[in-house]
């Protein structure tokens, strides 16, 4: 009788530490989301005031100053013992770098040869990329709620933003190299941080500088290629000098969420989950510039969208609705580069 008390009593407990770890989790998942939101859309709103009223184009030069002003605070916080010494390697970290450096320019030359509504269907297809490197290279395996509710995001987010479609062929090529790089990257946070135990600082601490650097070579160059125009020659006043570095100071919480966020969930989720931050802007945008762009069927697709990204947030939960097959891969890393192990069959991340 005892022993079956003890029982009852473990057990409970075992729930209500299950249950306060699963609150804590959301949490924690709801914090760094919202401060990825805030940060992504607070650098859009700055970054467009940049450009467009102060006519600071040089896109690529300014994300070289966002990596330069970010490692200046890695250096600070190593310095402070905030971030421990950790090991990547030169290959790994080689690798990341012209994934998200490519992914940088890609963007920005998309931007630049392609219709506004073709660069919007180049940033959904982002989603399906990222799912078939989920499926390819760690194989997951998704239910059909979940395909489902990507499908209506996919849907809604399309109906908000896609406007006029034009295709050509350096234009086509631009988007196809910003799309598979940019996926590239993000599955790549997700990837160093789970084989080399990595936290966010600690992957920024070894990535930024290179990116500051390659981008700070290049940016000017490629910039001048893009605008007509050279960074240096560029009439800096008070007023744009403090924009940039309000630019620079908010990118550094955007490049951490981002590699908090993709480390919490993966790279589909975060995807997913970023279109949200579309819908934010659109919003603010409408608040903050009058009713221009906004009709019927932006705000039906803004609906739709919505719909979608809880539905997936639902289904990817649910038992089976996204999972690991195997973790053979995971399991045969060498331990000395301090991989976590998962022994489960379903990945705790959505």
């Amino acid at each position: 009788m005892k022993t079956e008390k003890i029982l009852v009593t473990n057990s409970i407990i075992e729930k209500m530490t299950s249950a306060k770890m699963a609150d804590r989790k959301a949490m924690l998942d709801t914090a760094s989301w919202m401060f990825n939101v805030v940060t992504s859309v607070g650098i859009i709103l700055v970054n467009k005031a940049l450009m467009a009223k102060y006519g600071f184009t040089f896109a690529t030069t300014l994300t070289g100053l966002h990596f330069a002003t970010t490692t200046l605070l890695t250096v600070v916080l190593r310095r402070l013992g905030y971030i421990q010494a950790s090991h990547l390697p030169f290959s790994e970290l080689l690798k990341f770098v012209l994934f998200a450096n490519f992914s940088i320019v890609g963007m920005n030359v998309s931007l630049m040869w392609n219709s506004v509504g073709f660069y919007q269907i180049a940033k959904l297809s982002m989603i399906p990329v990222s799912c078939f490197l989920e499926v390819a290279l760690d194989k997951v395996r998704y239910s059909r709620d979940t395909k489902l509710s990507i499908m209506v995001v996919l849907l809604g987010v399309a109906v908000c933003t896609v406007t006029d479609v034009s295709v050509n062929a350096k234009g086509f090529i631009a988007a196809l190299v910003a799309v598979w790089s940019t996926s590239l990257q993000q599955y790549y946070v997700h990837y160093l941080q789970r084989n080399y135990s990595l936290g966010s600082f600690n992957l920024l601490g070894h990535t930024a500088p290179a990116q500051a650097l390659s981008l700070l070579v290049v940016g000017p160059f490629l910039d001048y290629q893009l605008t007509g125009k050279k960074v240096y020659a560029y009439d800096y006043s008070f007023t744009s000098v403090s924009f940039i570095i309000l630019s620079c100071t908010i990118a550094v919480g955007t490049n951490l969420s981002q590699f908090i966020c993709i480390g919490r969930f993966t790279a589909v989720s975060f995807q997913v989950l970023g279109h949200m931050k579309t819908i934010l802007v659109l919003i603010l945008g409408f608040i903050l510039f009058g009713k221009e762009g906004l009709n019927l069927h932006v705000i039906l697709g803004m609906v739709v969208a919505v719909v979608g990204m809880v539905w997936y947030g639902n289904a990817s939960a649910m038992p089976g609705g996204k999972e690991r097959r195997s973790y053979s891969t995971l399991s045969n890393k060498s331990p000395k580069h301090g991989g976590s192990s998962e022994s489960d069959d379903v990945d705790g991340k959505v």
